[in-house]
């Protein structure tokens, strides 16, 4: 397949972020870019962001109960 290559200007920390997810899926920043680009297109994203609002909009009482245990534990200090 041919490739077209594109060029973007990004702060310093989305270039260093972007690097670093590449480098952790094992991809080179092209793949990486493409692999996003594709996800969204696919709306496999959306679809990932509402699945996790639907857990946290069931199970956040759950979180907070394990927080205020915590917070309350004898010793617990403030982060």
């Amino acid at each position: 397949m041919a490739k077209t290559q594109l060029g973007a200007r990004v702060d310093d920390e989305v270039a260093e972020l972007a690097r670093a997810r590449a480098k952790d899926r094992g991809l080179s920043i092209g793949d990486y870019i493409a692999q996003l680009v594709r996800e969204d297109a696919d709306g496999l994203r959306v679809r990932g962001l509402d699945a996790a609002r639907r857990f946290l909009d069931e199970h956040q009482a759950v979180f907070d109960e394990a927080e205020d245990a915590e917070q309350s534990a004898p010793g617990a200090r403030a982060a």
